[in-house]
C-alpha cells in the first residue's frame, strides 16, 4: 500500500510540474501573435501591448514638456495626462514626497534602439521581460510615465517613501500602475514598480478599486 501510494504521489508530481511548464509556454505564446494594428492611436484608452501596435508614423499632436520642477529635462506627456501628472506631483510635494518623471514620451525609433539594446546587452529573453518591441510600447502614445522618488533611482521606486503614496493615490490623478507584481501572465511585462499609465479618474478609480490590469478593463467592458 505504502509503495503505491508512492508511486500516486510521483505521478502526481510529475503531472503538476507539466502543467505549470506547458502553462508558461502557452502564456509565451500568447505575446507578439495576431498582432492588431491600433486604430485609434488618439483615445485616451488605447491598448497598447504585445499585441496591439502603434503605427510607426505615430506621434501624439498634443505632446507638451512637463515642468521642469516635476520632471527631468525635455519629458513630454500629451496635454491632458501632463496636467494630470502636474497636480499630483504639486499635491505629492505639499505632502513632502518628491515625484519625478524620468521617462515620458518615446517615438517609434527610440524605442527600436532601446528593446535592439537590451538584447545584445542582456539577451532576448530578458529584453522581451522588460522592454516592449518598437510600436508596443505605452510610451509611443504620450500617456506613460516612469517615476522616481525621493532616493533618485526609478530601478528602486519600490523602496522609496513616494512609492506607497503612489500606490494609493495615483489613480486620483487618473493613473494607474500598469505592470503589477502577479499580472505577468497578463500584462507580459515584469512587475515595474515606477511604471504609470494615464487612463482618466473614473477608470483608474474602477481598476484600483477592483484590482484589475488595464487588459482586464478593455475585456471585461469589451473594449477590445
Amino acid at each position: 500500500m505504502k509503495k503505491l501510494f508512492k508511486i500516486l504521489y510521483f505521478i502526481i508530481f510529475i503531472l503538476l510540474i507539466l502543467f505549470f511548464f506547458l502553462k508558461e509556454v502557452d502564456l509565451k505564446n500568447m505575446f507578439y501573435k495576431n498582432v492588431k494594428e491600433v486604430e485609434k492611436p488618439t483615445d485616451i484608452l488605447v491598448l497598447v501591448n504585445k499585441n496591439n501596435k502603434l503605427s510607426k508614423n505615430y506621434v501624439p499632436e498634443d505632446l507638451e514638456n512637463i515642468n521642469i520642477k516635476y520632471s527631468n529635462e525635455g519629458k513630454m506627456l500629451r496635454k491632458e495626462a501632463k496636467e494630470a501628472f502636474e497636480k499630483l506631483s504639486e499635491d505629492a510635494l505639499k505632502l513632502g514626497y518628491k515625484v519625478i518623471a524620468v521617462s515620458g514620451y518615446r517615438d517609434y525609433d527610440y524605442q527600436d534602439n532601446l528593446f535592439n539594446y537590451y538584447v545584445d546587452k542582456y539577451g532576448e529573453e530578458y529584453a522581451l521581460s522588460c522592454s516592449a518591441k518598437a510600436g508596443h510600447s505605452e510610451h509611443q502614445t504620450g500617456l506613460a510615465v516612469d517615476v522616481m522618488g525621493s532616493n533618485n533611482s526609478y530601478d528602486d521606486f519600490e523602496m522609496s517613501d513616494e512609492f506607497e503614496w503612489m500606490s494609493t493615490n495615483s489613480y486620483k490623478y487618473g493613473f494607474i500602475l500598469r505592470y503589477p507584481s502577479g499580472k505577468e501572465n497578463i500584462t507580459g511585462f515584469k512587475y515595474e514598480p515606477w511604471h504609470y499609465r494615464y487612463v482618466g479618474y473614473d477608470v483608474a478609480k474602477y481598476i484600483y478599486e477592483n484590482n484589475l490590469v488595464f487588459e482586464e478593463y478593455i475585456k471585461d467592458n469589451n473594449l477590445d
